[in-house]
Order: C-alpha cells, then structure tokens, then sequence
C-alpha cells in the first residue's frame, strides 16, 4: 500500500479559513447513509448507550518570531528536550544555519545546536518555566499553513481551543472537539450521553508530511497521552456495559488504541505513543469516531481509512466534496463506524 493510494483533489475553496458562523452552522456527514446534517443534530444520532470521548490538551501559544542578520525568523516550539533545549520547526529554514543565535524582544535569543532541514535541536536563554511565560506574553498558536490569515492571538485562543482545554502542552488543536459548545453538552447530558476526557499532547507529526512512499515504512514523531485512574475506570466501564465507545478525534482514537495493544486494556496511562495506525490495524477499543476531513496523503487519512475503510472513506470524501462540505482545521466533520 503507497502514499499514492491516499490522494484526492480538494478545490482550494473549500479549505475553511474561519469556523462556521452561527447561520452557517458546521455540519455533519453521517456514514451509514450518507446524510448531511447540522453539527448540532449529533444529539439525534446518539443514544445512552455511546459514550463521548474528548481530548482535553490545550494548545501552546508556541509561535515566537525573531531575528537572524536582519530577517525575520519564524520559530515554533515542539517539544521540550530539558530545561533550556527544544525541538522546534524553523521558518526560513534556509536562512538559518547551525550555531546560528536568532534574538527575540526583550533581550531573549536561542542558538541552534544542531540542524535538520526545517526542525532544529535549539537552546533558549530562558529555561522551560520562564519560557512558557514569555511565549503567554508574545507568543502566538500555531494554526496550520492553510489557514491564511494573520496570526490574531485572542481570535486564535476563541476559534482553535476546545471548550474541553486545560493540559498545556499541545502544538495543535484537536480540531473535532471544536465543534462542541456549551449548549450542545447541555443536550447529551439531557439525553444521557456521558463522555469522559483524555489527554494526548499533539505534536510535530501534525506540521510535518510523510516521507516514505511505502506506507508502513513511515514513523510517526512521539506525543504525549494521559488517561486517568478515573477515566479508565469510566471507559471500561462502558465497555463491560456494552456501550459504544465514540472517539472525538484521531488523537482519542490513536490514544485508547495505543493503551489497549501495550497493556490489553485500557489503563492509567501517561507515556508517549507513537503508533500508526493504517489498515490491517485490529481495532480493539472505538466503535464510532467522529472526525473532520484530513489532508491527502496524510497520517489521519490514512486512520480513518483503516477503521471505516479506505472504499467507503474515499467514497464519503467524495460525497462531501461534490456537497461542497468545509475542509480541515475549520471545517465540517462526519460520524463513522468501524468497518
């Protein structure tokens, strides 16, 4: 299975730039019979025996400009390495080399250990604590390269955080739970539709493309995921119960199917995972996911693809380009079932 195999054409017009405004509303694609309804109407497809799982990181305000020989460097923060050093994504990567010291306001800088292409092993001037309050004073989120518009940092924290938010530790947002408000929760309640929260800390894999044309040659970069003592308990109960387990997102689906294959059962967990997830995989733990529309030729395409089926995915993606459905970060979202 090839890279190729997960292509598609999207028209540019329908990446969504901004969430759906109140008259627009977001919509829904649901699956078993290719429907189309308001985002809102999710209530109407549940029952109490699903259970809602949400991802509760909150994203970073990681992105920091500064300056190297007069131009300006695009620095974002990925991954803490110790109390000084990070992994970060550099843009112009061109433009900076090792050894290189880029300087930020107030008297701030990092020097470049060590290069590779765009990402970069860097030393900050503040350690870890420090620097987390610095970037909450000047940095910004990073929203993903198709989303056009300049960085606004209290538009940003309003449309690209869940309401579920409150773990930092993010480098993007897990972009189906956007699609939740407050009076949406008050509904499932209402219905008794229970839903419980995990935590998987989004990491660089989100900004970078595979890069093996064979599929199960590619390796995802590490990220963080947190289950609680509670949560556990909460999950395995539904599932004793014969509830069905409804993952909000690739995060959710990629963080309960990597604690089920490591330990058999879903469990207190807080570790990195790195798994793949591409068809072949034995789904052990979610039975419906309710995700957005992924980019070509990615990771997340290639998710759905395995618990829904790469026929019917395509199939459905079809169906919503041909709707003129909203794609990515902003856009709309279906309901699947595993295959």
């Amino acid at each position: 299975m090839h890279l190729d195999d997960f292509n598609y054409f999207l028209p540019k017009e329908l990446i969504a730039q901004s969430p759906a405004d109140k008259t627009s509303q977001s919509k829904l694609l649901l699956s078993d019979d290719k429907k189309i309804i308001a985002f809102k109407s999710l209530v109407d497809n549940l029952t109490d025996k699903d259970i809602l799982v949400f991802n509760d990181t909150k994203v970073m305000p990681v992105v920091i400009k500064g300056s190297l020989n007069n131009k300006e460097i695009k620095v974002t923060l990925l991954e803490s390495l110790g109390s000084h050093r990070w992994k970060a994504f550099i843009k112009p990567a061109k433009k900076v080399n090792q050894g290189d010291v880029i300087e930020f306001r107030d008297g701030q800088s990092l020097r470049v250990n060590k290069k590779e292409n765009a990402i970069a092993d860097i030393k900050f001037s503040l350690n870890k604590k420090e620097l987390l309050s610095y970037l909450d004073k000047y940095g910004n989120l990073p929203l993903p390269p198709y989303i056009k518009s300049q960085p606004n940092r209290s538009l940003d924290e309003k449309n690209y955080q869940t309401i579920f938010s409150k773990n930092y530790g993010a480098v993007a947002s897990p972009t189906a739970g956007l699609h939740f408000k407050s009076d949406l929760l008050k509904d499932l309640k209402k219905r008794n539709i229970n839903f419980v929260n995990i935590t998987l800390h989004i990491g660089l894999g989100t900004f970078l493309p595979l890069n093996q044309e064979v599929i199960k040659k590619n390796i995802l970069h590490r990220e963080k995921g947190i289950i609680s003592n509670t949560a556990a308990l909460k999950i395995n109960k539904a599932i004793n119960e014969g509830k069905n387990i409804v993952a909000v997102g690739t995060t959710v689906m990629r963080l309960l199917e990597a604690c089920q294959k490591k330990y058999g059962k879903i469990r207190k967990f807080n570790e990195y995972t790195d798994i793949f997830i591409y068809p072949g995989f034995k789904f052990n733990v979610v039975d419906k996911l309710l995700t957005n529309f992924h980019l070509p030729k990615s990771s997340l395409l290639i998710l759905v693809s395995a618990f829904a089926g790469k026929n019917k995915i395509f199939e459905l993606y079809n169906f919503a380009i041909k709707n003129k459905m909203r794609f990515f970060s902003f856009g709309d979202a279906m309901l699947i079932k595993k295959k």
